[in-house]
């Protein structure tokens, strides 16, 4: 038998060595011109990649957007060409998928998908049949089921959504009318029309995000070259900020923020750079910070930041890379780079096929 001594030393080794071991997390891109989805575990110290068993794992044709559910459990990838979803389970352990059939019919080419943060409701943005469908999520399997009332029929060309932590409010984009839908979701995922509704943003308009206090939305609008920041009143409407919008690079077409909301990125996608801002929590204005823009790969096309508020993650369509920047701290910040701004990792992946989404998980 083990000594008192041994035994009590033991747990502290293990302790130790568990303290030691690098952590990691998932992330997991769609590739449209090979109909699979590529799965890495990412360091979270040093950004480098490893190919998780088993991917790329096989979807339907043209994968486009993908959405992890917030438990970690489920994946969803919505399949352009054959207009369904399919649903994966996520294993605990290595984070490989499992394809759950049959997959889920949706209308005309979804373009964006996007869960609330209670992971309950799964909302589609379908471009060709110019309309938004929510699903509700069965909390065990993870099954679908279309929301009674939904699709809603939308003008042509809603390419992007984002519905708030709250999940009080639904965002979509239009970008024939350069303007943002808005909507206020029941607890049974069904929409009702806000007020106003739609509200102007800027020619082109491409992409959103919302920061993490339900009180600002911003959108990248291609085809002006500009940021607008809108803010979101207490019946969902949306209120120009002053200053908004404003001038960003050449074709922006993606948007993230930090999870602490402190920080704003936006992919210039015809000036291959990523521009990077300090946010004023009470105006919502957005202030250009040290070293921005940050030369980028060639055609950025698609920003996430991890859960963890250590990486943004770019995706480049042209050069057909994934690389994570690490975004600097207060203490890290230099005289050449502000805090918020980007850094090289040194890490990136080639994939097969420029992204068609990114989701990033446990």
């Amino acid at each position: 038998m083990l000594s008192k001594a041994i035994a009590a030393v033991i747990p502290l080794m293990l302790g130790a060595l568990t303290a030691c071991a690098p952590s990691t997390h998932t992330v997991y891109v769609t590739q449209p011109t090979n109909n699979n989805v590529a799965a890495y575990r990412i360091n979270n110290h040093s950004g480098a990649f490893t190919t998780i068993v088993g991917s790329p794992y096989l979807s339907g044709n043209s994968p486009g957007p993908i959405v992890v559910d917030p438990a970690g459990k489920h994946a969803y990838v919505a399949n352009r060409i054959d207009n369904t979803i399919s649903l994966y389970r996520i294993d605990s352990l290595i984070g490989s998928l499992s394809e759950v059939m049959p997959r889920t019919t949706t209308a005309s080419d979804a373009v964006a998908m996007v869960m609330n943060a209670a992971g309950n409701l799964l909302f589609v943005s379908n471009e060709v049949s110019s309309s938004v469908a929510v699903y509700s999520v069965n909390s065990g399997t993870g099954a679908l089921s279309l929301v009674a009332g939904t699709p809603v029929s939308l003008p042509p060309n809603p390419v992007a959504l984002a519905v708030t932590p709250s999940g009080k409010f639904l965002y979509v984009v239009n970008s024939n009318l350069g303007s943002v839908f808005a909507f206020s979701v029941a607890s049974s995922g069904a929409l009702q029309p806000v007020a106003g509704s739609p509200f102007a943003s800027g020619a082109g308009a491409f992409a959103l995000a919302i920061d993490p206090n339900d009180k600002f939305v911003y959108v990248a609008n291609s085809t002006a070259d500009t940021v607008s920041i809108l803010s979101i009143a207490s019946n969902g409407a949306l209120i120009q900020v002053s200053g908004s919008p404003f001038a960003t690079g050449t074709g922006p077409v993606s948007v993230a923020l930090s999870t602490t909301g402190q920080f704003l990125y936006i992919a210039n996608q015809s000036s291959n750079n990523i521009s990077e801002y300090s946010i004023d929590s009470t105006t919502g204005f957005a202030t250009e910070i040290i070293g921005s823009p940050l030369t980028a790969g060639t055609a950025p096309s698609l920003l996430v930041t991890d859960p963890d508020g250590t990486f943004i993650y770019v995706a480049s369509q042209t050069s057909k890379t994934i690389t994570p920047y690490t975004i600097l701290s207060g203490t890290a910040a230099t005289t050449t780079s502000g805090a918020g701004g980007l850094t090289t990792t040194a890490q990136s992946v080639t994939i097969d096929s420029a992204a068609g989404g990114i989701a990033v998980g446990k």
